[in-house]
């Protein structure tokens, strides 16, 4: 079994890169973000409380976000594995993300940050936020809002892997084949 998690400031390219490494693999994404979509667009309860931390640019909440992805694996009890998107982004959320997989005779295999320059990943994120409707994709000022939120509270996870020996960082700027080729490299390693 393969469980990764795929990790980057907003931007980076971890939905796009998980799409390809989900075929390859044969891995069951669990974006938060789709999660976070899949219960906004259906007026959950969870959902609503999301979408208010979301349009102001802030994380949501640990426990909103880890009872959305613990439903998502208990709903694939034969996966061969998970890639998980946009989760965990705290020290707090990494250690229970490893209680729960435990309790499923599971952990994570390795974490993957995906690295680019802030001004590229602003200039993505704005591109995309012209299509996808998502307020915090469309104003720089929330964009470096979840940025400084990365630095503050995700950016220590690499101690955190580095200290289980599961942290690799990866060139996130180039081609999507490029960079998936870089992935699929170092995943083959493993």
């Amino acid at each position: 079994m393969i469980n990764l998690i795929l990790f980057g400031k907003p931007g980076a390219g971890k939905g796009t890169q998980a799409a390809f490494l989900k075929e390859k693999y044969r891995l069951v994404h669990i974006s938060t973000g789709d999660l976070f979509r899949y219960n906004i667009q259906n007026g959950t309860d969870l959902g609503n409380l999301a979408k208010s931390y979301m349009d102001n640019g802030d994380l949501v909440p640990d426990q909103v976000t880890i009872d959305m992805l613990e439903a998502e694996v208990d709903r694939n009890p034969d996966a061969k594995g998970f890639i998980f998107d946009g989760f965990p982004r705290t020290e707090s959320q990494a250690e229970t993300l490893d209680r729960f997989l435990a309790t499923k005779g599971m952990d994570i295999t390795a974490t993957v940050a995906l690295e680019a320059d802030d001004d590229l990943l602003i200039s993505r994120l704005l591109e995309r936020g012209k299509s996808s409707g998502r307020t915090d994709d469309q104003d720089e000022v929330k964009i470096r809002n979840r940025f400084e939120e990365y630095n503050q509270k995700t950016a220590v996870l690499k101690t955190f892997y580095q200290a289980q020996n599961k942290f690799h960082s990866v060139n996130g700027i180039g081609t999507i084949e490029e960079i998936t080729s870089r992935l699929t490299q170092l995943i083959d390693r493993l």
